[in-house]
């Protein structure tokens, strides 16, 4: 009996493993959605989002009333008072106040910096459209790169499959005395040589799926995908309408201008340092004094403020601004000059993106019925073969033929696909 127990809990065990062990399939919107919640880039641009929330708090506080709260107790003697009062007094002090704070007016410093948090808030939408239109185009491609693996996979099984059945039947004309041991020979070497092929198609696999599993974010169980790899090329749109829609889409673009605005308001900020400022400042509170020795103690409070508006001019300061403001208006000048550098980088990508697009539209076109025909020809020369009109080097060719016909139309879909993505990336219109 507890043989039978042991036997159907281990079967219970081995059938939980198959399960768990089995891989989760997964179609390109699914892959796309699963991204979009879980990719860590997405989730560090969310991040910063909350980073410069923060920033913004921390710049607005400089506008706002600071108030604070001081309390104190000490004791003070001082002997030298002795020429005044003929004898020192020991003074106790206790003091409990509230101060404030209000700047009135900062040569515009207070102001650039709330423009330039404000700005900043703005650059978090775009390094989130950054980081999922980047997602968008890495996610799509690398679950393509697992369609072309399993269809080159596929096609070396086949053509696995294709050798074994040559090598079967010159094994059995070999056997009947019409075909020699060259033949046998030259069979079985093509059976072997076409195993390696399914070997690396597989690892392939395992490859391409393991970049689409990191992609799609942490925790990500074993995963497969589901699809063809078929395209239907379209006509392409005109360069001068996608560089238009780049130009006013790309994230990238949007942020770099943002950040153009955030330099210009550090200059101002870098060049009110050495300027006049007005403050208001106050304080109120409860103040206790205590006097004794010699003689009696003497103790007294009450209510004690202060209030006044003071004027700072730090009107040389070693040239410490001057070198602040050059420093700010050079870092201004850099990204000014980042952006046009952008500008043509997003120019070249483009052009390029339309270029891939054209020639694998192309490629398909050219092998549209290429495949067809080889899969004929192959047909006609198996049966050749098989009546002894046709010699094994027909035969080989026209496997090659069909292999190769239909790699490179696999290719050649994957290329259209990807490039496809790759042009609405490079549009700035990825996934939106």
């Amino acid at each position: 009996m507890t043989a039978r127990l042991l036997i159907v809990f281990a079967t219970i065990l081995l059938l939980s493993g198959q399960a768990l062990a089995t891989p989760q399939l997964l179609t390109l919107e699914d892959c796309l959605k699963i991204a979009a919640d879980k990719n860590l880039n997405i989730q560090k641009a969310k991040e910063y989002a909350n980073y410069v929330q923060g920033r913004y708090v921390e710049e607005r506080a400089a506008a706002l009333p600071q108030l604070g709260l001081q309390a104190g107790f000490g004791y003070s003697k001082d002997n030298s008072t002795k020429a005044l009062y003929g004898a020192a007094q020991l003074q106790n002090n206790r003091t409990v106040d509230i101060s404030l704070s209000q700047p009135l007016y900062t040569w515009g410093k207070i102001g650039a910096a709330l423009r330039a948090a404000e700005v900043g808030l703005k650059t978090a939408d775009q390094q989130l459209r950054l980081f999922r239109q980047a997602a968008f185009r890495d996610v799509s491609i690398a679950f393509y790169d697992v369609l072309l693996a399993k269809e080159l996979h596929r096609l070396a099984q086949e053509n696995l499959a294709q050798k074994e059945r040559h090598h079967i039947e010159a094994k059995r004309k070999f056997e009947a005395g019409v075909a020699t041991d060259y033949d046998l020979l030259a069979a079985e070497v093509e059976l072997q040589n076409a195993r390696p092929d399914l070997i690396r198609t597989q690892n392939s696999i395992n490859v391409s799926r393991e970049r689409l599993r990191f992609l799609l974010g942490p925790e990500q169980g074993e995963l497969d995908v589901i699809g063809r790899i078929e395209s239907a090329p379209e006509q392409l749109p005109g360069y001068a309408d996608s560089l238009k829609i780049a130009l006013d889409k790309r994230p990238e673009l949007a942020d770099q201008q943002l950040r153009i605005g955030i330099n210009r308001e550090l200059v101002v900020i870098a060049n009110a340092d050495d300027k006049p400022r007005l403050d208001l400042k106050g304080t109120a509170g409860w103040h206790q004094l205590e006097l004794s020795d010699p003689g009696p103690t003497r103790r007294s409070d009450g209510p004690a403020w202060s209030a006044g508006v003071y004027l700072t001019f730090p009107f040389f300061d070693g040239l410490r601004s001057r070198g602040r403001t050059q420093q700010a208006q050079s870092d201004l000048r850099t990204s000014q000059l980042q952006e046009q550098k952008l500008r043509d980088s997003i120019t070249l990508e483009l052009r390029t993106a339309h270029y891939t697009l054209a020639e694998s539209a192309e490629i398909i076109t050219a092998l549209s019925g290429t495949v067809k025909q080889a899969q004929r020809l192959l047909q006609m020369a198996e049966k050749g073969f098989e009546y002894g009109v046709k010699t094994r080097l027909e035969v080989d060719d026209a496997q090659t033929n069909l292999l190769r016909a239909q790699s490179n139309l696999a290719r050649a879909n994957r290329d259209y696909l990807a490039a496809s993505v790759t042009l609405q990336w490079a549009m700035g219109v990825a996934g939106e």
